[in-house]
């Protein structure tokens, strides 16, 4: 709690009292077992015969200093009087003023012997925790304050990027020149449907074939999108800031183009909508959190701009769990349109749920640990968690460098495909990113893949894949490390610190929408010693080689939302594609009959940098079901 200046100091409570005369105890418990350093008067020995050192408080607030004794008469007990002054009290005669004499200050070190065991390591003598205390008050807290000053100043990580660079791949001979664009198919015959429902539940391919063929204006497809994010964005509570003007002003740009013979490739005058840690200038980019609501940063994201260099019109800035966290935001709870009483859970909740809804083609979201595949699963949409490293963050805010990955969730793996080739690449703001050579997922062969299934995949796309000419075969990731899902939490939560201390120091956690979320994590990673946190990326290390070594297979499939999975996957820079693959009844369902259903899905992982397998698998699956093309209910019963 801080006090404001020019104000006294509050008497303290009775908890303040109590909690001073257990340190005060402490120190006397200290004192007694020391050996004895000799004193005046008679007799010897320690505590008991009153030689040796205690405490005293001599006013408020508690300054600690020790003290000499006389060694006749023994201390039994102490009373606290008026004045919050410590009287010490002997059963035989009262210790005489002369007789006390202050030596050296240590309240500092018996804190910090105290505070040891919460880093543990607790087994520093008195001497030693007075060289630490020294030392960090010489050359630590300066050097820390220094740094803070530097690049702490400002929160969100979009400046200064950690030199300390995390790359996924598992190969020292790794593709990094800059590979070709992907061949799309072409869609052929594609009529514009009578109605804006069908309209917006129409892929990429359709959608951009329609454009092509000027069947439709890009006005137009921004129309239909705009009124159906209006329509349903209060009800899912998805979206926070309509682009309107520039979406229009980009709309125009595309149809100009078009008229003139110059058509920029699928996504050209194709509507879109970005999570909200994604910076675009003139807009509020608010992370989510009432702290940054009013927040605009004038700087044009590395994404944003591939999309519109491809064409691509953004419609809305979409919700965002505040900074990143889940799905709860300054303006409420993002909700699953499958399912109205449902929350979309995952901090990219906005993108999720506005695709699911048909309220955008497709949009932009990220994550750092299940971000991407909680949402997609709940909401029953296929998106793309990708290699780490393949997408550059530039203007993104960040939560751990070494795990943040921005990916797409669409209609299908065929959209993901598209959009994945239009952003992906590397940019200087982003030292992790990586110009990696995908090779084209339309144009694997599956027939030549091995791939693996855990117990919990869904066994509908084994038998899917098996008969499309994949070799399917049991599978388990094997690895010793049992650590997984704590390295994670102190990577992401460490990291996460870094790039909000100032907004912790600030006290405005205090002000933050989910009390039992960052406050908490935050405060507990102030307790993480910088040689544990170097632990845990070695221990990650030693995980990595792991499931390297037992990654026999081209691609396996399990489920998505498993935690142990989602952190292993993020801590390895794994991709995956979250598919549909299903419904079934909701729980407790209302009165009588219900399109409400909870959605089931799998996810196909690949290793990093190999991005097009999964990608060609979870196409060969969509390519006979049609799960990823039904129609949520949205706001129906």
């Amino acid at each position: 709690m801080r006090i404001p200046r020019g104000r006294r100091r509050p008497p303290p409570s009775l908890h303040h009292l109590l909690l001073l005369a257990a340190l005060c105890s402490s120190a006397l418990k200290t004192a007694a077992a020391a050996p004895s350093t000799g004193g005046t008067g008679e007799g010897g020995g320690g505590l008991a015969s009153v030689t040796g050192s205690i405490m005293t408080w001599a006013a408020w607030p508690p300054k600690c200093a020790w003290l000499s004794l006389p060694t006749s008469g023994k201390i039994h007990s102490y009373t606290l009087v008026s004045k919050y002054h410590k009287i010490w009290k002997d059963t035989k005669d009262a210790i005489p003023a002369k007789d006390i004499s202050t030596k050296e200050p240590v309240g500092g070190v018996i804190a910090l012997k105290e505070s040891m065991k919460y880093f543990d390591a607790d087994f520093f003598n008195d001497s030693k925790l007075r060289e630490m205390e020294n030392g960090a008050k010489e050359f630590n807290v300066p050097a820390f304050r220094e740094n803070r000053r530097l690049v702490a100043i400002k929160d969100g990580g979009l400046h200064d990027p950690s030199v300390l660079v995390f790359q996924s791949s598992w190969s020292s001979k790794s593709k990094v020149k800059e590979s070709e664009t992907f061949d799309y198919p072409q869609a052929s015959m594609i009529q514009r449907p009578s109605n804006d429902e069908d309209i917006a539940f129409m892929s990429i391919i359709e959608l951009g074939e329609l454009i092509r063929t000027k069947k439709i204006t890009s006005r137009e497809l921004t129309d239909v999108f705009l009124r159906r994010l209006k329509r349903y964005g209060a009800v899912l509570e998805s979206v926070i800031t309509y682009t309107e003007d520039l979406a229009y002003k980009q709309a125009k740009e595309a149809d100009d183009l078009l008229e003139q013979g110059k058509y920029l490739g699928p996504l050209h005058g194709i509507p879109y909508g970005l999570k909200d840690i994604i910076a675009v200038p003139q807009y509020n980019t608010t992370w989510g959190s009432k702290t940054f609501k009013n927040q605009v940063i004038d700087m044009e994201a590395f994404v944003y701009k591939r999309l519109k260099s491809a064409g691509a019109i953004l419609v809305a800035k979409l919700v965002t769990g505040s900074l990143a966290y889940d799905d709860i935001w300054f303006g409420g709870r993002t909700r699953n349109p499958w399912n109205i009483e449902e929350f979309s859970t995952g901090s990219s909740a906005g993108p999720t749920a506005s695709t699911s809804a048909g309220m955008v083609p497709f949009a932009i979201g990220s994550e750092t640990a299940g971000s991407i595949t909680y949402p997609a699963a709940r909401c029953g949409v296929t998106a793309l968690r990708p290699s780490f490293g393949t997408i550059a963050r530039t203007g993104v805010m960040s939560l751990s460098e070494s795990l943040d990955k921005l990916g797409p969730f669409c209609r299908s793996a065929t959209d993901c495909a598209i959009v994945l080739d239009a952003i992906r690449g590397a940019d200087a703001g982003d030292p992790s990113s990586r110009e990696i050579a995908l090779e084209d997922p339309f144009h694997v062969d599956i027939t030549k893949f091995t791939v693996g299934y855990l117990d919990s995949a869904e066994m509908e796309v084994v038998k899917v894949l098996s008969a499309k000419g994949a070799k399917l075969v049991p599978f388990k990731l094997n690895y010793t490390v049992e650590s997984v899902q704590s390295i994670l939490n102190i990577t992401m939560d460490v990291d996460m610190l870094a790039h909000f201390d100032n907004w912790q120091r600030e006290g405005h956690d205090d002000e933050y929408e989910a009390q039992d979320q960052w406050p908490v994590e935050l405060r507990r990673a102030r307790l993480v010693p910088a040689v544990d946190y170097v632990q845990a990326q070695r221990a990650r290390g030693r995980l990595i080689r792991e499931v390297q070594e037992s990654f026999t297979v081209d691609a396996f499939i399990g489920n998505v939302t498993d935690w142990e999975l989602v952190c292993l996957g993020n801590l390895v820079g794994l991709p995956i594609v979250v598919v549909p693959t299903g419904f079934k009844s909701i729980e407790h369902p209302p009165k009588g009959n219900t399109r409400r259903r909870t959605t089931v899905t799998t996810g196909i992982y690949a290793p990093p940098d190999h991005d097009h397998i999964a990608l060609a698998l979870a196409m060969a699956y969509q390519s006979v079901t049609d799960h990823h093309k039904q129609r949520p209910p949205i706001d129906a019963n």
